[in-house]
């Protein structure tokens, strides 16, 4: 007996396109209806392309049984964080999907919508890409672009001594997120409440990099990135390649009223929460002279910003100091992803 039809089974590339695909690219007139090998993309007179690239894989960064419209977001919004950090405003991205099964039109629904939500958050829209089968896990790979007014980049190689180091939102809230879906006692025993355990979960589920800080980067900022490895990790990577030192004082690293209560009831330290990755904040340093109207630009735009140290000479080193100004020690830095293989 042949197998009776499936009606929620896709039943072809083609249809996965033109049923899934095509209504994220309606918006974005390069795309050309993904009708075509290839998308066309002209920056806007004045402008700069800026380019960035990010997969995210089932098992390593995101749970494999997670909701699809939540796999969909993130995958966008990781890729977004870099755009930001950039000063860039996003523009369109291509997006390469590899499935390790069939997938039926409920799942790829719920994955569309995600991404239709990330696209309206970020303003943005899919502009081609590549769907495969994959005997690995689900992997979703999206490249990115962005414009800057031509010359206005921000790099992470140009910090300069005296500049004030600026962090935007709460550090460590996704790593909790992620321990709480590890350890489902971690909230009682923390005292967290079922909204702040809902916010934590939310955190590592559907980041929300900070679309409204990057008029204040290009504006202010001599030098930025997205910290999404850990703050400890790629503060550090900021000053190597700006060839500075510098210091971050933990006291002043802003945390979210549920983080805070979990480090008060012993469920993680705050060198966890700075080395725990995964944030989607941007990390900046600014000029003192800008300070003031960084943070006025930031504020405006409903972002949140925290001075947390400073940029120095590069014989004074890199250091993070605990509340009595002493050096603190870190047995890990951040996410590496030839060491870290799961979040499972």
């Amino acid at each position: 007996m042949p197998r009776a039809p499936n009606p929620d089974e896709i039943g072809c590339e083609e249809a996965l396109i033109g049923e899934f695909w095509a209504p994220l690219a309606a918006a974005f007139p390069g795309a050309l209806g993904l009708d075509d090998d290839a998308a066309l993309i002209a920056p806007p007179e004045g402008r700069e392309l800026v380019v960035t690239t990010d997969a995210i894989i089932a098992g390593v960064h995101f749970l494999p049984d997670e909701e699809p419209g939540a796999v969909g977001w993130k995958a966008l919004a990781v890729n977004v964080s870099d755009l930001i950090g950039k000063g860039a405003d996003p523009l369109a991205y291509v997006m390469s999907v590899a499935l390790p099964s069939t997938p039926d039109r409920s799942w790829l629904r719920s994955f569309a919508d995600g991404l239709a939500a990330a696209q309206k958050e970020f303003a943005c829209s899919l502009a081609g890409g590549d769907t495969d089968r994959t005997p690995g896990p689900l992997t979703v790979s999206i490249t990115a672009i962005g414009t800057v007014p031509a010359g206005r980049m921000v790099l992470r190689s140009t910090a300069r001594p005296g500049d004030r180091i600026y962090v935007t939102g709460t550090i460590g809230d996704a790593f909790l997120g992620l321990a709480l879906r590890r350890d489902p006692g971690l909230g009682a025993r923390c005292k967290l409440d079922d909204a702040a355990g809902s916010y934590l979960a939310q955190q590592f589920r559907r980041p929300r990099p900070p679309m409204g800080v990057i008029a204040a980067l290009r504006t202010c900022a001599s030098a930025s990135m997205d910290i999404s490895d850990g703050l400890v990790k790629d503060f550090e990577r900021l000053c190597r390649v700006s060839g500075t030192g510098g210091h971050i004082a933990a006291a002043r690293v802003p945390l979210s009223p549920a983080g805070s209560t979990v480090v008060a009831n012993g469920g993680a330290t705050l060198a966890d929460l700075m080395t725990g990755g995964e944030d989607y904040q941007v990390l900046a340093t600014v000029p003192e002279a800008r300070a003031g109207e960084f943070e006025t630009l930031s504020t405006a735009a409903g972002v949140k910003v925290a001075h947390v140290g400073s940029i120095e000479s590069l014989a004074t080193g890199v250091t993070i100091r605990d509340a009595v100004g002493n050096a603190m020690a870190f047995t890990r830095s951040g996410w590496d992803h030839f060491r870290d293989t799961s979040v499972s």
